[in-house]
């Protein structure tokens, strides 16, 4: 596959599973790198070949997470389920998070590990009157994997049917981030005493980093619905986002800046918000899951049934297999020069086929 590239803000989608001719130009300059450095940056990575399926028959799932031991999770957002991948591409059920009550977008949904002692996953989840973050020790080896009792992090981030949020991630500097979403209050998200509308920044038991920046475990704010967080290989944060009616939005995520919403949706040039790095109309993105290979960054689009992708350092995006596999909902780094996504056909909202959802693995290369 070959992709090609315009310097236009907002892409056109091609027929699948090529990539389409698609693009846009950054909101704010980058700085160029060059290639003879001796730290140079990585280069741009893009699919090749046509992706095959490790797993199937996943009942609503929205989180993947590869262990360093080589296991794989995966949350099932209306069971509640945390299902082991097992080598033979089966599944297995490794353990039901306690207190999950699925209401319509909420549910189990992001997960997170972090290898300290015998290790930890992370969990967000819906509860029955907030969204909620726990851990929970790792029990077992591969093929067999456990999680034992819940140790609450964090509670009373809001929650509704829609706009939760939901994705966790620990970044280079030992901290747990979350994104959490408006919960369907506006409101929320312009509200420094709100969890709503924002990315979070905690402690790995919850607490409040002393270099926040307004002393409290809010990072960045003026979000709708972020559900991707990904860092490059300078240690960047980069959050997808949900828009409304008109943009969905990849930024640049950094201590106490504003996004915008509800004031600015999309690049509004506007004093005191800080404008996304790309945007794309509605029913070719809904971005939920982001990942990052070196510095090119993937956003699994629902709505917009394709697999985005954006080289940072230079700015240029196109779009890959368009309406191939229907909703996508997450994608990692896979092992090896691999890339890792997993379909969302069962949320509602979709048209499953026999055997959904689905995770894919595709090869990707310079």
């Amino acid at each position: 596959m070959a992709a090609s590239t315009v310097a236009l803000l907002c892409a056109c989608a091609a027929s699948a599973p090529r990539p389409s001719v698609s693009s846009s130009t950054p909101a704010q300059p980058t700085p160029e790198v060059s290639s003879t450095a001796p730290d140079a940056a990585p280069a741009p990575v893009h699919p090749v070949g046509d992706p095959v399926v490790i797993a199937e028959g996943l009942d609503v799932p929205w989180s993947i997470l590869r262990l360093p031991n080589g296991a794989t999770l995966i949350s099932e957002r209306d069971t509640a389920l945390v299902r082991e991948l097992l080598p033979d591409g089966s599944l297995r059920d490794a353990a039901t998070v306690a207190g999950v009550v699925p209401n319509g977008e909420g549910g189990l949904l992001g997960l997170a590990y972090l290898p300290e002692d015998s290790g930890w996953v992370y969990a967000y989840f819906t509860a029955a009157s907030d969204n909620r973050i726990v851990r929970m020790p790792v029990t077992g080896a591969a093929g067999s994997l456990g999680l034992g009792e819940p140790e609450t992090v964090l509670t009373g981030i809001p929650a509704a049917g829609n706009h939760n949020g939901g994705r966790l991630g620990f970044g280079p500097d030992g901290m747990l981030y979350a994104t959490a979403g408006d919960a369907g209050n506006t409101g929320n998200a312009q509200n420094l005493d709100s969890l709503g509308g924002k990315v979070l920044r905690m402690t790995p038991t919850g607490e409040v980093p002393a270099d926040n920046p307004f002393g409290t475990l809010v990072y960045s704010y003026g979000h709708r619905n972020p559900q991707g967080l990904a860092w490059d290989s300078t240690g960047q944060l980069w959050a997808s986002e949900f828009g409304q009616n008109t943009w969905d939005e990849l930024n640049l995520i950094t201590a106490g800046a504003n996004y915008g919403w509800p004031e600015v949706e999309g690049i509004g040039q506007t004093a005191g918000f800080t404008d996304p790095v790309q945007q794309w109309s509605t029913d070719e993105a809904s971005p939920s899951g982001l990942a990052s290979v070196g510095d090119t960054l993937f956003l699994a689009a629902l709505r917009g049934e394709r697999m985005w992708r954006v080289d940072s350092s230079t700015g240029t995006v196109d779009d890959w297999f368009v309406n191939s596999f229907g909703r996508l909902r997450d994608v990692v780094s896979g092992p090896g020069s691999t890339l890792w996504f997993v379909t969302n056909n069962t949320d509602g909202r979709g048209s499953p086929s026999p055997g959904d959802d689905r995770l894919y693995q595709v090869q990707v290369a310079p």
